[in-house]
């Protein structure tokens, strides 16, 4: 009998150590910060919210917060600490823009909230939490309105007008037109206006004639913060035909107007010829 329990005795040391330890990381495995795995888009001048909580959830309010983007310096998008923000560390192009709700923490939902989105917004945030050891990644996408609309017809030469209009950038952008097989398009002088929040307008017009597939791309690039965006429009061959034919109609009529015009000068001085010889 001793010596079963001798055989026992150290194995009882190792079998409290296993719990200890399973414990332990049963435990960190229930406390996980969870985000969205597709991203966040906004546009310029939005507020929006970047989603992030625990699972299960879990009053934090006492613990540190640390909202970062790894490629800022500093790296700190927002730190919150025993519910006290610390702005002394914040990115100074995020002061006064971002906040968490303090009830909200309460229940482990530790979001992000971002007032008036700038293009420089866009990026990959990370929510975490140094004491319970866990983050997750959230990615912001910023888009600029971006509008094409028929601006005009030229009825001379049966083409169409586009009229491309892009509004929330910095620094200014470049405007690019497309035809449907990726051809740049000669288009006119870009019209740029910067407003009073230091964000661009930029439009731009190209006149079109009917082609193979009648499909214009606007595209607006900005080289520098590498981003992109651009919209697409078709336009129906009938509106092509019915520019065509109410273009025939005008020049039919300008022509008749215009022998008209010259019919009745030439009546009116070959009667101004005859009262004059019968003088």
């Amino acid at each position: 009998m001793q010596q079963g329990n001798g055989l026992q005795s150290p194995l009882r040391p190792l079998s409290v150590l296993f719990f200890h330890l399973l414990l332990a990381h049963l435990c960190s495995g229930q406390s996980q910060l969870i985000a969205p795995s597709q991203p966040i888009v906004a546009k310029v001048g939005d507020d929006i919210i970047l989603p992030c909580h625990l699972e299960p959830e879990a009053d934090v309010v006492a613990m540190t917060l640390e909202w970062t983007r790894p490629d800022l310096k500093p790296i700190f998008v927002h730190v919150t600490r025993s519910g006290q923000d610390n702005v002394r560390i914040q990115h100074s192009s995020f002061k006064n823009r971002t906040s968490v709700s303090i009830d909200e923490l309460k229940h482990g939902n530790v979001s992000l909230k971002l007032s008036k989105v700038k293009p420089s917004d866009a990026g990959r945030y990370q929510c975490y939490i140094p004491k319970l050891n866990t983050g997750a990644f959230v990615e912001l996408v910023v888009g600029s309105s971006l509008v094409i609309s028929l601006s005009q017809n030229d009825l001379i030469k049966g083409a169409v007008v586009l009229q491309c209009k892009s509004a929330g950038w910095y620094p200014k952008p470049e405007v690019f037109w497309l035809d449907g097989e990726g051809n740049l398009l000669s288009a006119g002088p870009t019209e740029t206006v910067r407003g009073p929040d230091d964000l661009y307008t930029v439009s731009s017009r190209v006149t079109v004639e009917k082609r193979h597939s009648n499909s214009f791309t606007c595209r607006v690039q900005q080289n520098k913060a590498n981003l992109t965006r651009e919209t697409h429009i078709h336009v129906q061959d009938d509106f092509f035909e019915a520019l065509s034919r109410f273009s025939s109609t005008i020049i039919g009529l300008a022509v008749s107007l215009a022998v008209c015009i010259l019919v009745i000068v030439i009546l009116g001085f070959v009667l101004r010829r005859k009262v004059t010889y019968r003088w």
